[in-house]
Formats: C-alpha cells, structure tokens, sequence
C-alpha cells in the first residue's frame, strides 16, 4: 500500500530522537559528526553551522556507505551523527536511512533555524560579490 511523505517522516521521526541544540553541541562537543544534508543552494544563501559536515541529503546513500566508491570518510558507523536540513523533515528521513545502514547514534536536531535560535555559531553565506 502506497505511503505519503509525512507517513514516512513520522515513521522517521519514531525512530530518530529529536534533539535540542545544546543537546547537539554538547555531542559534537563530544566527538560526533554535525551532519548539514541540505543543498548547496541552501548553504550558499543562509550559512552553515560552525563545525558542520555538509553532504547533501540526495548523496547520502553513497557518502554513508563504506563499500561505496564515494563513501566520506567523515561518516564512520561508531561515530554519533547529529543531522540537520532547513525543517527537519529531510534529516529525519537522513537519519532513518543512516540506522537502515547500520549506524547506532543518530539525532535529529531539526532545522538550521534550530541551530540559530538555540544559541550555535554560523559561518555566514559567502559574498556573492567576491
């Protein structure tokens, strides 16, 4: 039977805990991977997080996978991942898909605006007149 997206954003969501962001930087204060899975675009026009890792959520799969020829040596199943998108849907999604391959430690932190409004320090979009 066909699902809907927020069908399967819930069932991420059940999975995935949602956490604060100073829960999220006390954790990559502790070692683990800010995951940023948003698109480039996205980056380019808002910021990033200080400290985060981008790999957009569309290579995911690949980047995560060690047998892949494009894993990301960042993305290490024994270390804790805390994703972030523009709403947190999209690291939901992230991050039922980081347990389907076998990670342990995966957290949703929600959205960039979450990071912002909870006090985390941003890298500022690079000027486009440079």
């Amino acid at each position: 039977m066909p699902v809907t997206a927020a069908e399967l954003v819930a069932a991420a969501n059940a999975v995935v805990p949602r956490i604060s962001q100073a829960e999220a930087a006390a954790k990559v204060a502790a070692g683990a991977l800010l995951l940023d899975i948003r698109d480039a675009p996205e980056l380019e026009a808002n910021g990033r997080a200080e400290g985060s890792h981008h790999v957009p959520r569309g290579m995911l799969e690949f980047r995560a996978d060690p047998e892949s020829p494009f894993h990301d040596p960042e993305l290490r199943k024994g270390r804790p991942v805390v994703l972030h998108c523009a709403s947190g849907g999209r690291a939901a999604l992230a991050g039922k898909l980081l347990k389907d391959l076998g990670y342990d430690e995966v957290y949703n932190l929600g959205g960039f605006k979450d990071w912002v409004e909870g006090g985390g320090a941003v890298v500022e979009p690079m000027d486009k007149g440079m």
